[in-house]
């Protein structure tokens, strides 16, 4: 039984025990450890420079705001208890902490999924039809955050119900999903989850970045004045960050994907360990590249967290010229993100 297995030593090879070895334990845990810093140290940046500048608080930056927060519950959580237990040997917090531990995971990694979804969808509406974006009021964002919010507790809570299980993995060190059941309650969530979570999203954000990108180079062909109100240069900001999050979207999920296919349609005792530990790893990285995006790809958010980090006042750092997603009654000048 697991409840009787969580509390085994490094040493064993039993199913629920880990097959690592101390080193490879300690190193993960120097890993986890390093990048939860660093995720929770950047994600706090985010929000303090929307707490500083009170004019950024808008509805599509709402957006930003939950993600940073999600980001920070993975980081905050998931992380340290991944790290100790790495640090142990073994999984250390018992049966109820392997099933919040996983249920925490899933709820923010799903809620994240679907805020970067919204966001796309938000840039689609603003920048391809500018019509319907005008008329988008805080109650549309909040219904758009909250159905993100909802998407990642619903199957977060539906595994802990009965539908599929969390179990440690092969490491014995952390909590998921428990993909060596390999049976139909496991095969069918773990395909819904891949289609709902990961295809579909995928697919939306691929439509709304293709037609943004249309979009901005329509306008830039046709040298249209009253497009462009501001430097250029931050349309090409907006094409290139969404270039990259659409990128790092199937970087960091796409491992995790491919192991839960092939623990559904191929034998589960044959994935080699550190594949199994890798995936999820590249999965949770999705908690400080976001940050990372805003500052390399966007140069009114790099001037934003430079001006917090050395204390500039608000006079010293006009709103309207680090605005990473200001929105205007301009389409175009609302896609600078």
């Amino acid at each position: 039984m697991l409840k009787n297995n969580l509390g085994s030593s490094s040493d064993s090879k039993n199913e629920d025990g880990s097959v690592f070895s101390q080193t490879e334990h300690n190193i993960v845990a120097a890993y986890l450890i390093m990048a939860g810093m660093v995720s929770i140290l950047s994600n706090i940046i985010v929000l303090g420079i929307f707490i500083k500048y009170k004019e950024l608080r808008t509805p599509t930056n709402a957006i930003i705001i939950n993600l940073a927060v999600t980001d920070i519950g993975v980081s905050s959580i998931g992380y340290p208890m991944s790290a100790a237990s790495d640090l142990h040997g073994s999984w250390k917090f018992g049966y109820a902490g392997c099933q919040i531990y996983a249920g925490l995971n899933i709820f923010f990694g799903m809620a994240s999924i679907g805020l970067l979804t919204v966001v796309a969808v938000d840039r689609y509406l603003i920048i391809c039809h500018p019509d319907i974006g005008r008329r988008m009021t805080s109650n549309t964002y909040v219904g758009m955050i909250l159905g993100a919010w909802i998407n990642g507790l619903l199957w977060a809570l539906l595994p802990i119900t009965g539908w599929a299980s969390y179990a440690p993995d092969p490491t014995g060190a952390t909590c998921t999903i428990n993909w060596r059941k390999n049976d139909v309650s496991f095969v069918s969530y773990t395909m819904t989850v891949i289609a709902m979570n990961f295809v579909v999203p995928l697919a939306v954000m691929f439509y709304c970045y293709y037609h943004v990108t249309q979009s901005i180079k329509h306008h830039s062909a046709s040298n249209c004045a009253e497009y462009l109100n501001r430097d250029w240069s931050d349309q090409l900001d907006v094409t290139k960050m969404s270039v990259i999050m659409i990128l790092m979207f199937l970087v960091a999920w796409s491992p995790y994907s491919i192991v839960c296919l092939w623990a559904s349609f191929g034998d589960p005792k044959k994935i080699p360990p550190s594949v199994a530990i890798i995936a999820p790893l590249f999965a949770k990285s999705s908690t400080f590249y976001n940050p990372c995006i805003y500052a390399v790809a966007n140069k009114k958010f790099r001037r934003a967290m430079f001006a917090m980090l050395k204390c500039q006042t608000h006079q010293a750092v006009p709103v309207m010229s680090i605005l990473p997603m200001n929105v205007s009654q301009n389409p175009l000048a609302s896609g600078s993100v």
